[in-house]
Formats: structure tokens, sequence, C-alpha cells
């Protein structure tokens, strides 16, 4: 990836990709991607492994800042939670099929 941004510059409450997290319409079990489906999963992977980082730097300054909205944080972790999962899910599909 590019160069880091300075910490001032990242998102407290609205991480990038906000509403982003629905696995592509093609991901149905059993499906075989052609390669454009995988560039194109390779590509999703990589947004959300970026807006996954941002969240993690978010939260932890978030959690130092005093007076921080308990709200806020754990909404924030939620929806890194929610990332992670999408991820793992995303990779999964890269994994070829093997017919046994």
């Amino acid at each position: 990836f590019g160069g880091h941004r300075p910490a001032s510059a990242w998102p407290l409450a609205q991480p990038r990709g906000v509403g982003k997290l629905t696995a592509p319409s093609h991901a149905s079990p059993g499906f075989k991607m052609l390669s454009s489906d995988t560039a194109e999963v390779v590509r999703q992977l990589a947004e959300l492994r970026l807006e996954h980082r941002d969240l993690d730097m978010a939260i932890e300054r978030l959690g130092q800042t005093p007076g921080t909205d308990e709200l806020q944080l754990r909404r924030l972790k939620k929806r890194k939670l929610r990332i992670k999962d999408v991820i793992a899910r995303l990779e999964s599909e890269l994994i070829p099929d093997l017919d046994a």
C-alpha cells in the first residue's frame, strides 16, 4: 500500500468504507470463481484490510482519550469484528474447490 498517513489524519467516527460489509453477490457455497471474480475479491480484501487497520488505530486512540464515548468505542469494535468475519469469508472464496 501507499505511504502512511499521520496519526491526526486517521478517522475517529467514520472509517473508510462505511456500509461496505457485504460479501459479493456471487458469494454462494460451491461457486467457482472466474479470474475476474478473483481479482474483485482480492480488491475487496485489500480495502477491508485497510479499513480493519484504520479501525484498529482509531479504537486504540479512542481508548487512550479521556472521556471517550464508550458506545462509540463498542460500535467501532463490533464493526472491526464484522470486517474480520467478511475478510475470512472472502479469503475462503479464494481457496480453490478440490473435487474429492
